[in-house]
C-alpha cells in the first residue's frame, strides 16, 4: 500500500510486531503503559468501573471474605475472652465463630448469640461496624455507577468480507443492536492500516474508507457496512496474499445516541487481515411473522455463501 495516509489516528507509524492488533476486539486499545509508579497508575475506581460482571462480583466476595477473615484473626488475636458466647475450643471452631461474628458485626446485623465484652472487643467491633457502613456505601456507590453507565451492545460478525457489489465488489461487515432499547442517530467511522515498505524504512500507514452509507437514523436490524472497491480505495489492487503481507487492519468507531440515557455512546471494533472472506456474502438475518412482526436472528449475524467475485480493479496500492 503506497499511498500517503490522510488521517492520524494516534498510533505510531512504528511497525511494531507483525500480526499483533491495534485495537482488541473487545474494543480496547493493544497498550500496557510502563514508567509510572503503581501508585500513580492504577486507579481502583476506573478498575473497578470497566471491569467484567463476574470480575466485579468475584472482587467483592474476595473482598468480604478477606476483611471478615482479618477481623476474626484481630479478635482471637486480643483474646476469645472478651467475646461471650463463643462455644468452640479447637482452633478452628474459634475462627469459624468469630468469622461468623465479624461477618454480623460488618453487615451491622448483630443477632446476639455472640457480643463483645470490654473495652478491647468493643472498639475493635466499634470500629469494624464502621469499616462496614463505609465499605457497602461504596460498593453500592460504584454498583450503581456500573449499572447507569450507558454502553453501546453491539455485536459485530466474526468476520468481515470482500463481496460483489454494483458491478465490482466491496469491503463489507455486519453488526447489530443487542439491546431492546433503540440507538439514533447512529454513525460509523471505518479505517484501515497498513505496512509500507520493508526492513528499517517500513511504517504504517492509516487511511480512512468511503462508505457506502456512514449513518442511520435507527438502528432496529442488522447494518451491513459497505466500502465500495473503486478506483479511489486503498484496496484496489489488492488480493489476499497481499494484505496479509501489508499486515493490514480495519477499524470500525460506532457513535450512537442512546435514547434510554440520553447519553452519546460508543464503540470499537477491529479486522485484522486474517478475518476477511474473500468471494462471501451475508445470508438475510431477519425474518417476518405473519402478526408483522420483525424478527431478528443474532446467532446468523456471521452467516455467508460463497459467491463469485468479478475482476478486481488492476491498479495498486
Amino acid at each position: 500500500m503506497a499511498r500517503p495516509p490522510i488521517n492520524d489516528y494516534g498510533f505510531s507509524t512504528q511497525t511494531g510486531v507483525k500480526g499483533a492488533r491495534l485495537i482488541n476486539q473487545d474494543g480496547s486499545f493493544n497498550v500496557v503503559r510502563r514508567g509510572l509508579p503503581f501508585l500513580e497508575s492504577f486507579s481502583f475506581y476506573h478498575s473497578v468501573i470497566n471491569m467484567s460482571w463476574t470480575g466485579f462480583y468475584s472482587l467483592v466476595l474476595s473482598l468480604y471474605a478477606a476483611v471478615n477473615a482479618f477481623f476474626s484473626l484481630l479478635y482471637i488475636w486480643i483474646g476469645t475472652s472478651h467475646l461471650q458466647g463463643l462455644s468452640g475450643t479447637a482452633s478452628w471452631e474459634l475462627f469459624t465463630e468469630t468469622f461468623f461474628f465479624s461477618s454480623q458485626t460488618l453487615t451491622t446485623v448483630g443477632y446476639g448469640h455472640v457480643y463483645p465484652v470490654g473495652v478491647y472487643a468493643g472498639g475493635l467491633a466499634t470500629l469494624e461496624a464502621m469499616c462496614g457502613l463505609l465499605g457497602f456505601a461504596i460498593i453500592t456507590g460504584i454498583l450503581f455507577a456500573r449499572f447507569s453507565r450507558p454502553q453501546a451492545k453491539i455485536l459485530f460478525s466474526r468476520e468481515a468480507l470482500i463481496a460483489p457489489y454494483q458491478d465490482g465488489s466491496a469491503f463489507m461487515f455486519r453488526m447489530a443492536n443487542a439491546r431492546k432499547h433503540a440507538l439514533i442517530e447512529v454513525e460509523v467511522q471505518v479505517g484501515v492500516s497498513w505496512v509500507a515498505g520493508e526492513g528499517e524504512t517500513a511504517r504504517r500507514r492509516f487511511q480512512e474508507l468511503s462508505l457506502e452509507r456512514n449513518s442511520i437514523n435507527f438502528f432496529a436490524l442488522t447494518w451491513t457496512v459497505v466500502h465500495p472497491i473503486d478506483n479511489q480505495s486503498p484496496l484496489t489492487g489488492m488480493g489476499v496474499d497481499e494484505l496479509m503481507r501489508a499486515d493490514a487492519e480495519f477499524f470500525i468507531w460506532i457513535k450512537a445516541y442512546d435514547d434510554s440515557f440520553n447519553q452519546t455512546v460508543h464503540t470499537r471494533f477491529s479486522y485484522k487481515s486474517n478475518e476477511i472472506i474473500w468471494g462471501a456474502k451475508f445470508t438475510r438475518a431477519f425474518s417476518q411473522a405473519e402478526n408483522g412482526i420483525t424478527y431478528v436472528d443474532l446467532h446468523r449475524l456471521s452467516e455467508h455463501e460463497s459467491v463469485t467475485l468479478p475482476p478486481l480493479p488492476g491498479s495498486s496500492m
